[in-house]
């Protein structure tokens, strides 16, 4: 996905002649803590809440300070993840959009950029998570996916996660699918190393509660 495709105009940017309050209005409003400074399709930079807070006359234009502005932006064919390093390296509330002649195309905002991730992560589909650890040499999707699909189940999404000074990492797959079993019991055979396991319905475990619970009413 590309930055364009993510851009909100529901915020509208801030110009020089707004005041400080209308910028901490607006701020509020949005729940941000950033905003671009825009004068007719020229971005000037982000004015952060930070930057106008120990200000004493709040009436007075943002265009009269001298704001320590920070200049981060994306251009509009940028990759999402290009965002995604911006809001994690410059803890930003928001990172502007630019296109080819670097005028203001928009924002993405970072409860934007959350719902994309949900989407992207498959959150709020049902199903179970598998977190394995192997070896980055050992490192096949496909054959994680083959182990998947051999119980009719397929992966929603996955992610990697690596550790420093080690040849170990992890892989996250969320999978269509509650009871997993014998995908489990698949990726067991194959000595994969199955870390952690979330959202997972056992039938084993399911069918020893209510023997249990039937054992505890015969008892009474």
């Amino acid at each position: 996905m590309l930055a364009i495709e993510l851009v909100a105009d529901t915020i509208p940017p801030v110009h020089t002649s707004d005041s400080i309050q209308k910028v901490f209005d607006r701020m509020a409003e949005f729940r941000v803590r950033h905003l671009p400074i825009v004068n007719e399709e020229q971005f000037l930079g982000l004015v952060s809440e930070d930057d106008l807070i120990e200000e004493p006359d709040y009436n007075t234009p943002i265009g009269a300070l001298a704001l320590s502005l920070v200049n981060p932006y994306v251009l509009e064919e940028q990759h999402i993840y290009d965002v995604i390093r911006l809001f994690y390296e410059q803890d930003l509330s928001v990172v502007p959009v630019l296109d080819t002649k670097n005028e203001y195309q928009g924002l993405i905002s970072i409860n934007t950029m959350n719902e994309y991730f949900a989407k992207l992560t498959s959150v709020s589909e049902p199903g179970g998570i598998i977190v394995l650890e192997i070896g980055n040499k050992n490192n096949s999707l496909a054959h994680m996916a083959q182990i998947v699909e051999s119980d009719n189940a397929q992966v929603l999404s996955s992610y990697t996660r690596t550790f420093p000074d080690s040849t170990r990492m992890e892989v996250t797959l969320k999978v269509n699918k509650q009871d997993i079993t014998n995908i489990l019991a698949t990726f067991q055979r194959y000595e994969y190393d199955v870390k952690a396991t979330f959202n997972f319905t056992d039938r084993n475990n399911t069918a020893k509660e209510r023997f249990d619970s039937l054992m505890n009413y015969l008892n009474l």
